[in-house]
């Protein structure tokens, strides 16, 4: 028999009623859940368990889906920033104030949603999105190249062009991005003897190695990071460490830092 917290864990904590009949959880054992306090009834034929998220609460006693960035954020993929309004799939017409509607006949796949947020998104956002989704996900790209066949698709098409299957991380995906819009050539995960792989590789001739939180608390990371470096420094590769941050926020200071690191090594040479 179909246990009913199976169900809603496939379901994110929060399920319509119909899904949890279509997946064999008979009316005895929604019952029994609600009067164990195990699931409770939060909408008109919406269910959820007690620490379910409030927004997907929200979201499917509309009743909607997940759409575009914020299905991907429930997906694991990389998202640049959460959205401003939260991002629905309907299947009518009918919009709804506070989200951003996305017409859909089903329930955004993983394919659906990574279309919808390179069509809808800025560049660098749905980038992200679509890279993690190959990477994190394995996501083929040749399915998505199919998906995006159409004459109107040539922007996103590009996009895709760009991804990297092997990335390790968002600052990675977008320290790249930055990089190849700014002209520079660019290699990723470039394996250095001794050292094991650089993030990036700018012009064949800088390093640059992407750091989400700028230190390592624990002792064994630190005298890791320290030995790549050295690596590095022995075979004559300078290092550039970014952020997040820096990235999100400053990317015309990473170009020009780059763009001047550059410089002083053509001079040096």
């Amino acid at each position: 028999m179909v246990k009913i917290t199976e169900v809603l864990s496939n379901y994110d904590g929060v399920v319509r009623a119909k899904y949890l009949a279509a997946a064999g959880v008979s009316d005895f054992q929604l019952k029994s859940a609600l009067a164990s306090g195990t699931v409770s009834r939060v909408a008109r034929g919406v269910y959820a368990v007690a620490d379910a998220d409030v927004g997907l609460i929200a979201i499917r006693s509309l009743p909607a889906e997940p759409a575009c960035a914020t299905a991907a954020q429930f997906q694991g993929l990389w998202v640049l920033e959460p959205p401003a309004q939260p991002h629905i799939a309907v299947t009518h017409s009918r919009t709804y104030p506070g989200f951003v509607c996305h017409r859909s006949a089903a329930p955004p796949t993983l394919l659906d949603t990574v279309v919808q947020c390179l069509r809808c998104l800025p560049e660098l956002d749905g980038l992200v999105i679509a890279e993690s989704a190959v990477a994190l996900k394995g996501l083929p790209l040749s399915v998505l190249r199919q998906r995006l066949a159409g004459r109107n698709d040539v922007r996103e098409r590009r996009m895709v062009a760009r991804i990297v299957p092997q990335s390790q991380s968002i600052i990675e995906c977008m320290a790249r991005y930055w990089l190849r819009r700014a002209g520079f050539q660019v290699e990723s995960q470039v394996n250095i003897p001794g050292m094991g792989h650089i993030d990036l590789m700018v012009d064949g001739r800088l390093g640059i190695e992407t750091d989400g939180a700028g230190f390592h608390m624990d002792r064994t990371s630190f005298e890791e990071d320290r030995r790549r470096w050295n690596v590095t420094t022995r075979r004559g590769i300078p290092i550039l460490v970014v952020s997040y941050s820096l990235l999100l926020n400053r990317p015309e200071e990473f170009i020009a830092m780059v763009r001047e690191a550059l410089k002083r090594i053509s001079v040096a040479a």
